[in-house]
């Protein structure tokens, strides 16, 4: 009798350790570097909360810059760059090999 009164308050001990977690402190911090990360890249957390449009502006162009770059944008649909033909790279369609010269070599 004394076996299983000091057997099975083991075995439940055994168990109850089993289901807890190995890792608590690193459970309680799941997902943290991601979410620091993410943060870390959007220039400003709090555009969707903030009342207006264009409140802080893009930050590192003066007005003429964001001009021109808007202007360049708006005529590259009206007028776009002629396509570059890159098919035949260091070559040339055609050979200026005559064959059979009859020279000496």
């Amino acid at each position: 009798m004394t076996e299983r009164s000091i057997l099975f308050p083991v075995a439940l001990a055994a168990l109850l350790a089993g289901c807890s977690s190995a890792t608590p402190h690193y459970d309680a911090r799941f997902g943290e570097a991601v979410r620091s990360a993410r943060l870390q890249m959007t220039i400003d957390p709090q555009a969707g909360k903030t009342a207006g449009v264009g409140v802080d502006g893009a930050t590192g162009m003066d007005g003429r810059a964001t001009r021109h770059s808007m202007e360049r944008y708006e005529q590259s649909y009206k007028s776009p760059p002629q396509a570059i033909n890159v098919i035949n790279i260091g070559g040339s369609l055609t050979s200026n090999n005559s064959g059979g010269s009859g020279g000496t070599p």
